[in-house]
């Protein structure tokens, strides 16, 4: 676990932990959804649906389809895109989306810098533990949807 004084949350995946801290600050009403949907159990047993090596890692819906997913809000809220925050490198988390204003459940994760993603995808956190987790979540073979061959679980999500 990190000394931050930041939330965060901690994801046990069938690969390994990790631990986010949240950017409270800067994205409040979306760490409230994200640590109150893992408070909730909401991301307990889902998939990661689909993984882009070299690019990111997407989780969060439970229908596990991509399509799914609301918020604590009901439905889909608005972003919150802070202009001094960008996609650098690998462990930023940040909100998948549809489009402007469309945030459900659903939340990725860089393995590397998206600079084209910046100011498209709120950005509400950081990996701060377990980035060998990550990288080799991003190494997962895949098949030609970007979906997983072999499952890859969030087993528990618990806000710490």
């Amino acid at each position: 676990m990190s000394f931050s004084s930041a939330p965060q949350v901690e994801l046990q995946t069938s690969i390994g932990n990790f631990v986010v801290e949240l950017y409270v600050k800067h994205a409040p009403i979306t760490c409230k959804n994200f640590r109150e949907l893992a408070r909730r159990g909401c991301y307990n047993n889902t998939i990661c649906h689909r993984i882009i090596k070299d690019f990111m890692i997407q989780a969060g819906d439970p229908t596990g389809t991509g399509k799914g997913g609301e918020s604590i809000y009901g439905g889909k809220f608005e972003d919150e895109i802070d202009r001094s925050l960008h996609h650098t490198g690998a462990g930023i988390l940040s909100m998948a989306n549809a489009g402007a204003n469309t945030n459900g459940s659903q939340f990725f994760i860089t393995l590397a810098p998206t600079p084209w993603l910046d100011g498209k995808h709120t950005i509400f956190g950081r990996v701060c533990s377990g980035m060998g987790v990550i990288k080799r979540l991003g190494n997962v073979q895949t098949d030609a949807h970007d979906r997983p061959t072999t499952e890859v679980r969030i087993l528990k999500a618990s806000a710490l």
